[in-house]
């Protein structure tokens, strides 16, 4: 399914008990059990895996330990990164204590844009649409990742960039954080078949990329056909 940015997957000690869950919608709407296969960022928005049985959440989990899923997603980060490149750099829980373990992204720069508007000691700003493909899955790798090396997410209000997030707010209108799991693919439990599943992008991504003239890369860079979430 897809998920909206700002809400929660389900019920942990990190949101209040009384906000509203992704798994708590869905259990209204399909009878019997649901699993979340995965976990999405509360501000991230995008593909989810939810299973209808144990069976099928545990293969489905095991090809995720196995790192054979393939997940790819959407980001806007400040400035202009190299046109492709990977960040390895340990990343530790979701406390931000305790041992750090491996982490890997990889990025694909898709467009970059200069906006001329004055903010600090620059006349114009820069920014970059990556397609970002993470082979771990750290608790907010991808946003520490980029802040790690200074291309901080548009709209992070944790890990980003206060005046960059107040500048797509003022002037693009857009109130969330600019990632998104776009693609997922991963081998169908039951008939061994590749399956391919891709997340339409909400009002906030379209003014943004109407904005920045991307709409076109972004056509151009849709790839083979895919399921719908």
């Amino acid at each position: 399914m897809n998920k909206p940015a700002g809400l929660a997957v389900h019920r942990s000690r990190l949101v209040g008990a009384d906000d509203d869950y992704l798994m708590d919608r869905l259990r209204l709407q399909v009878e019997g059990r649901l699993h979340a296969v995965h976990r999405l960022d509360r501000a991230t928005s995008g593909v989810l895996l939810v299973a209808r049985s144990t069976e099928m959440a545990a293969e489905l989990g095991r090809q995720l330990m196995a790192r054979t899923v393939e997940k790819t997603y959407l980001a806007v980060v400040r400035g202009w990164p190299a046109e492709q490149g990977s960040i390895d750099y340990p990343l530790s829980g979701s406390s931000l204590r305790g041992e750090a373990k491996s982490a890997l992204t990889h990025w694909r720069r898709l467009a970059t844009v200069e906006v001329p508007i004055a903010q600090g000691r620059y006349p114009q700003q820069r920014y970059a649409l990556l397609e970002v493909s993470p082979e771990t899955g750290r608790y907010r790798q991808i946003r520490r990742h980029f802040h790690h090396v200074s291309h901080h997410l548009l709209g992070d209000t944790s890990h980003g960039r206060g005046d960059h997030n107040r500048l797509i707010r003022q002037h693009y209108g857009v109130h969330r954080l600019l990632l998104h799991a776009r693609r997922l693919a991963v081998v169908h439990p039951a008939t061994g078949q590749s399956l391919k599943l891709q997340a339409p992008l909400d009002d906030a991504w379209l003014r943004l990329l109407q904005a920045f003239a991307w709409m076109e890369m972004l056509d151009a860079d849709a790839g083979e056909p895919t399921v719908m979430a």
